[in-house]
């Protein structure tokens, strides 16, 4: 089987959110003149690309400026870009470039084709010295044609575009409304990590715009929403303390205070489903708050996070049954970091695996399979047999290990799903999430059949 080339900072669904989210500016630094080009900042920009190709880091490197360099040194620069090219393929060719002004900063965009998962989009913002203030990874504009799910009946409901959070952090989102009077009950998604949008876009798939229309199919409202660092990645990466409440629970939080407020909604009626990073945080949001009628987890990691991390590496690495010289050095590289996460042996200021010691921290003291325990609400656990990033054996069968005999916990697995929930045959590789598909049926109808039984104990 031909395996994609495999680098330090492998593919990772769970904790890739600051791989691809770096800058040296903050909204107070925000300058409005323009930068005197020499060269077009597209052209510079279209440069930068080549030279990340190339591998010429030290080339990108010497175009930041001095708070993007302590920012993102050279060696995290390459684990970002090598990141970049084990999730989506290997590099084909530059598609387009366009040019946007974003708080006062010129932001460029450059549309990439890759091998794996078609096209992203790598986006530059220069000061106006014309260096590079902030770097990102971001899902592209170009992007593929959706094709809606047969369960899906667009007649039954209609979609509202609002926005939810405060003015330090509003975030665009699509509120999902089933036809009738109402009040409905009501489900806020909540993504895994990256700079996802609302409908969790992956190549041609859009995992929660299935979840969202096939539930207001039904009868049931659904909030999804523009993720943070999506919408403010500048913010983010300034944030000095920068943990899972930044990026997954305030904004949880917000949602839910929406829903709380809306005469659609029957405010006793609020549900929350989260996936992957967005199951593993789902129980602490239950915890930290009495609004929520359950909680839902699809793929929900049951093991610390830099463990996933490296058996995911070791997975894409060995698909094709022999690591290579070059394979062995790279995962010799993660299993020190690794080693140095569990250790507790990292600065305050330092990032491992491009994460930041205060993310690490909070990780450190939380345990997700714990805190479902001292919850009192239904919970349901889904998890996909073909999943290869959080896994049946390693996952899954830890939360069935706890919970198997609970009255208040249920737990389904689907042979043929993958991380997605999208169904697929042979052996899972990151490559079948740019074949489009859509989330399985059965997990609709099993969502849907929990949330109605809960329901008719009321």
């Amino acid at each position: 089987m031909k395996k994609q080339t495999i680098h330090i900072g492998s593919f990772l669904i769970i904790i890739s959110m600051i791989a691809t989210s770096f800058s040296g500016c903050t909204m107070q630094e925000n300058q409005t003149h323009q930068p005197s080009e020499e060269v077009p900042l597209e052209t510079k920009s279209q440069h930068l690309v080549e030279n990340l190709t190339m591998e010429n880091f030290a080339t990108v490197y010497e175009s930041f400026n001095d708070e993007m360099k302590s920012a993102l040194p050279i060696k995290d620069l390459q684990t970002a870009w090598t990141s970049l090219i084990t999730r989506y393929g290997s590099f084909e060719e530059i598609v387009k470039t366009r040019r946007t002004e974003e708080f006062g900063y010129n932001v460029i965009y450059v549309t990439c084709s890759f091998s794996t998962l078609g096209a992203v989009d790598i986006r530059f913002v220069f000061d106006n010295q014309s260096r590079i203030a902030g770097f990102q990874f971001v899902p592209t504009q170009n992007t593929d044609e959706y094709t809606p799910p047969n369960y899906v009946n667009t007649s039954a409901f209609t979609e509202e575009n609002i926005t939810i959070g405060n003015q330090s952090w509003l975030l665009p989102a699509t509120l999902s409304i089933p036809n009738g009077m109402g009040p409905f009950p009501a489900v806020i998604l909540v993504h895994g990590s990256g700079p996802n949008d609302r409908d969790e876009t992956i190549g041609p798939n859009k995992p929660f715009k299935d979840i969202a229309q096939g539930l207001a199919s039904n009868g049931v409202i659904v909030l999804r929403y523009d993720k943070r660092t999506l919408v403010y990645p500048e913010e983010c990466a300034s944030l000095t303390n920068f943990t899972p409440k930044e990026e997954v629970i305030d904004d949880a939080f917000a949602a839910i205070s929406y829903l709380q407020n809306s005469t659609y909604v029957n405010h006793s009626q609020i549900f929350l489903i989260g996936h992957s990073l967005g199951a593993l945080m789902a129980p602490e949001i239950a915890r930290e708050t009495t609004a929520l009628k359950g909680i839902i987890l699809l793929a929900a990691p049951a093991r610390p996070l830099e463990d996933l991390f490296l058996a995911q590496y070791t997975y894409l690495a060995e698909l094709d049954g022999i690591i290579d010289e070059n394979e062995q050095i790279q995962l010799d590289t993660v299993t020190e970091s690794v080693e140095k996460i569990k250790s507790g042996n990292i600065h305050a200021d330092e990032y491992v695996f491009n994460t930041p010691y205060s993310y690490l921290e909070y990780l450190s003291t939380y345990n997700a399979v714990e805190t479902t325990q001292n919850l009192s609400i239904p919970v349901l656990i889904l998890q996909g047999k073909r999943d290869y990033q959080v896994t049946y054996e390693d996952d899954f069968i830890v939360w069935q290990t706890n919970f198997e005999n609970s009255t208040r916990v249920t737990l389904n697995a689907f042979e043929n799903l993958n991380h997605l929930f999208i169904s697929g045959t042979g052996t899972p590789t990151n490559t079948e999430y740019s074949t489009p598909g859509n989330v399985d049926e059965t997990v609709i109808t099993t969502m849907l059949l929990w949330i109605q039984n809960i329901l008719k104990t009321d």
